[in-house]
């Protein structure tokens, strides 16, 4: 746990204290999607048995797959039906996206809302991209929406503190971590770094949620398309706080792998509107 001390806007001192523990549990079948890395047949399976097992989640995932997002020709009428045509792996990411909104809906506010639309909009553009550049378009989407859940956490355990983050508002990225470990006495990194670890996530995610803003850390393969893919999301208007002195849109582009650079479109306000349609969709599922 972290202790640290930071400034109201009233000068008082504020004495705070992460503590992940206290922090509400993900959605218990979200959390086993999350542990199921492998895409074997009876992986598929279990994890349709465990989507039959809510009927919150059988009917979200149903009304995806029914969605113009997936746009099967035929109407999808079971989770059976729909775990044989989504596949393991795209059906893992669509209980992960319901999950995420099921834990955001406990406390829907304005930040939750732009926390939720970040995320979406983050997994949206790494998984296009990372089809785009061979790499594996399932686990970027994934990565994109679990990346800040760290910050979802903050906001959550500590509306307060994170209403002075939103206040203060940042130049650079640097600058708003700086701000949350003033006022919450950690950064959205760390926490999420320290949530992956108590809910024994897969290694995978714990240099997503650690690292995507740190400039040095250069990771490989499709973990190096969350940083690009989060800072895309905020320059096409999905950003939580806005900085100030953002990159341009080619300036972005310019950091993601050349075959997918070469396939973003020309015209940012138009990804923009493909992007928040595909989050309509899954709003309204």
């Amino acid at each position: 746990m972290t202790m640290a001390t930071g400034t109201s806007k009233a000068a008082e001192p504020l004495e705070l204290r992460w503590d992940p523990d206290s922090i509400p549990p993900f959605p218990a079948i979200a959390l086993k999607a999350l542990k199921m890395m492998a895409g074997t047949d009876t992986s598929l399976l279990e994890l349709c048995n465990l989507i039959r097992s809510d009927p919150a989640f059988s009917t979200a995932v149903l009304r995806i797959a029914n969605s113009p997002m997936v746009a099967f020709s035929k109407d999808i009428t079971s989770v059976l039906q729909a775990s044989m045509l989504l596949g393991f792996r795209r059906l893992r990411g669509v209980v992960i996206t319901v999950g995420l909104r099921a834990y955001l809906e406990k406390t829907l506010t304005p930040l939750m809302q732009s926390c939720w639309r970040h995320s979406v909009a983050c997994a949206i553009i790494a998984e296009r991209s990372a089809k785009w550049s061979s790499l594996d378009k399932d686990f970027a989407y994934t990565a994109g929406i679990l990346h800040d859940i760290g910050r979802v956490a903050l906001a959550t355990a500590m509306p307060g503190p994170y209403a002075l983050v939103i206040e203060r508002g940042a130049d650079q990225s640097a600058d708003l971590l700086q701000s949350e470990r003033e006022f919450c006495g950690i950064d959205h990194c760390h926490a999420g770094r320290s949530l992956v670890k108590l809910w024994n996530l897969p290694d995978a995610f714990l240099g997503i949620a650690a690292c995507h803003h740190d400039q040095e850390a250069h990771p490989a393969g499709t973990a190096s398309l969350i940083p690009p893919s989060c800072e895309l999301a905020d320059a096409l208007g999905f950003a939580v706080i806005r900085c100030r002195f953002p990159r341009s849109y080619a300036e972005i582009l310019g950091a993601f792998p050349e075959p997918a650079r070469k396939r973003f479109p020309a015209d940012a306000k138009g990804l923009a509107s493909e992007i928040l349609n595909e989050i309509d969709v899954i709003e309204s599922a």
